[in-house]
């Protein structure tokens, strides 16, 4: 028999100074069970967090919020707001290094030099190299995401910049360990693609030559969720480990033991 959706509580809403917040609570999981409310979160960066914001976050009853930027994330958004009484754990996900002439010419090139590096699918061709990489060379941090969240560290926030690729496949792979469904992982996904959870577009020129259609439209693969970036994270899980668990005891080294301490925090009681 269907289990009835659960009806989503109030701590789905909009942030004032937070994009892309949401519960990851209410996803269904292959053996008939849901994930918890009040668990788990995830969001873009709290960096410009409101006293609203804050109060609200600050009433979720939070152990940890991962923080999965960069220095150059960090000087670009600026730090997160400290949250009385939760630890902050930084997990940078990428490498400052990595990329940073390209994301330069993001924020500081002319029309030219954006078609130069973006146009007829490069920037979607980007994005699914990026998500393959993060699978294949992070398997230590997201081993240690997934072992923390085992322990002590729920309810638990997890964030990047925009919220919706490093906390993305984060999210992503402790859905898979729980055994949430591959479809309801990227419906869960695909929200960050709503137009008021994307990040905010900022460039050096922000005048309408800056920031045109065709500018915009250029950039769009790098701000946008993608069926196909996800499903290359998958693909990479199953052409370099073959199966899920493969992935998780081999590459991840998380033991069935630690996936079922994940299963009792992060699931409905079922």
């Amino acid at each position: 028999m269907t289990q009835p959706v659960p009806q989503v509580p109030p701590t789905e809403t909009t942030l004032s100074g937070v994009r892309n917040f949401r519960d990851v609570g209410g996803l269904p999981t292959v053996d008939g069970r849901r994930t918890a409310f009040g668990r788990l979160y995830r969001s873009g960066h709290l960096a410009h967090a409101t006293a609203e914001d804050a109060a609200f976050l600050g009433g979720l009853g939070l152990h940890t919020v991962f923080d999965f930027r960069h220095s150059a994330d960090h000087r670009l958004d600026g730090y997160d707001i400290e949250l009385d009484g939760v630890r902050h754990v930084s997990i940078p996900l990428s490498d400052p290094a990595d990329g940073a002439e390209f994301w330069r010419l993001v924020r500081d090139g002319n029309i030219e030099q954006l078609r130069s590096v973006l146009a007829n699918g490069q920037g979607a061709e980007r994005m699914i190299r990026m998500y393959r990489s993060t699978i294949e060379d992070r398997t230590a941090e997201h081993s240690r995401i997934l072992h923390a969240l085992a322990e002590d560290s729920v309810p638990a926030l997890m964030h990047c910049a925009a919220g919706k690729d490093r906390a993305g496949l984060s999210i992503a792979v402790t859905l898979l360990a729980v055994g949430v469904e591959r479809e309801a992982i990227e419906a869960d996904y695909l929200k960050s693609d709503d137009p008021h959870r994307r990040y905010k577009v900022r460039r050096s020129d922000m005048s309408e030559t800056g920031m045109s259609p065709e500018v915009m439209e250029l950039l769009d693969p790098l701000f946008g969720a993608e069926p196909a970036y996800l499903a290359a994270a998958f693909a990479t899980i199953e052409e370099r480990w073959g199966t899920t668990d493969a992935y998780l005891e081999e590459g991840l080294k998380v033991s069935p033991a630690t996936r079922e301490r994940l299963r009792r925090r992060l699931l409905d009681e079922g």
